[in-house]
């Protein structure tokens, strides 16, 4: 998944509105930065598959998308979290955004989500199968996660407007090149580029969260 990953994001905005909407972005996305960094290094690999609405992520990706180390890396990004802002609460829900990583994809991958790495069997429900399918349930959450947003915060100014629904835009449209086209072949070119989108697309969402105010209380 992408914006079904991303939703995640936008919700714990809602939930939690201290958390800067960057770092629920950082945490709901984290399986994916850290694929990208094993793909450029040759840790981990993901191919084609013909017959499927999209092929990201099919292969083998025991390091950043199986379910025990998926649990390491929410474990160590709650911690760096309630290091720094001391807030067990918010670790506690980071942790949980890192984790839904593995969830959402075992219900959108065709069998190849690993449950350790080395361990059988391979899960997947491979909703990524069916583009319509995959439009109603990745697209739907989208778009309520967004409504939710939208309606929970305010624009200071121009920028909250404007460059949030550019933003949502651009997502958007990746997205939807994304479900249609998979993942280039090129280990170390899909790795950089997924590295510059993902974390432009981190920047962005902390870059809003200062140009949207959320109603209730001041986020940091």
């Amino acid at each position: 998944m992408f914006t079904g990953h991303l939703a995640v994001g936008f919700a714990g905005k809602r939930i939690e509105p201290k958390i800067s909407l960057g770092t629920w972005i950082a945490a709901a996305m984290l399986a994916d930065l850290l694929f990208f960094v094993f793909a450029i290094a040759g840790v981990e690999r993901a191919g084609s598959l013909s017959g499927t609405t999209t092929n990201r992520f099919v292969g083998d990706v025991p390091y950043s998308h199986s379910l025990l180390m998926d649990a390491v890396w929410a474990g160590l990004f709650a911690l760096g979290f309630y290091l720094w802002r001391r807030r067990s609460r918010g670790a506690w829900l980071l942790f949980g955004a890192v984790l839904s990583h593995w969830v959402l994809d075992v219900i959108s991958h065709r069998p190849d989500m690993p449950l350790a790495p080395g361990a059988t069997p391979l899960l997947g429900f491979g909703l990524w199968n069916s583009f319509p399918a995959t439009a109603l349930v990745e697209g739907g959450a989208w778009l309520v996660a967004i409504n939710v947003y939208v309606r929970a915060t305010k624009s200071e100014s121009w920028v909250g407007v404007l460059v949030f629904w550019l933003g949502i835009a651009l997502l958007t449209v990746s997205w939807l090149g994304n479900i249609t086209a998979g993942i280039d072949p090129n280990p170390v070119r899909a790795g950089v580029n997924g590295l510059v989108f993902f974390s432009l697309a981190i920047g962005w969402a902390y870059w809003m969260n200062r140009a949207r105010v959320y109603f209730k209380t001041s986020s940091m």
